[in-house]
């Protein structure tokens, strides 16, 4: 059985095709050419959010709500909070290491979920061994 706390999201793996089909599964068949053209695949998927939709083509606020949404339920991060307090860790862990995915190059290819969460579990502890 898998454990999904420690699995890094399937989509990171598609290609532009399969994010464009995962796009029409979601009812929006008009959108599938908009990710195909501009090259959007799985890792690319973790920069699309609302304001990054409308600069590949996807104009109606509704569908971008609604695309938004299904990219980050598919990734596995939160809602964005504009009022987050600073005294909360900064995110939630998956979020954190999709922002350290989204570059390209061998470190950020090499690096896995498993891979990061053991990276932040030694920072911490560090960092409680300085206090």
């Amino acid at each position: 059985m898998s454990n999904k706390w420690n699995e890094e999201p399937i989509c990171l793996t598609w290609g532009y095709e399969d994010v464009s089909s995962w796009i029409e599964t979601l009812g929006f068949p008009q959108y599938a050419a908009c990710f195909e053209t501009n090259m959007i695949n799985g890792r690319k998927l973790i920069l699309m959010d609302a304001s990054n939709l409308p600069k590949i083509g996807i104009t109606d606020f509704e569908h971008i709500k609604f695309i938004a949404k299904n990219i980050r339920d598919t990734l596995g991060i939160e809602r964005p909070y504009w009022n987050r307090s600073i005294s909360l860790r900064p995110r939630e862990p998956m979020g954190m290491y999709l922002e350290r995915k989204e570059i390209t190059g061998p470190k950020a290819n090499n690096l896995t979920y498993a891979k990061y969460l053991k990276e932040v579990e030694r920072e911490e502890r560090e960092k409680a061994r300085r206090k």
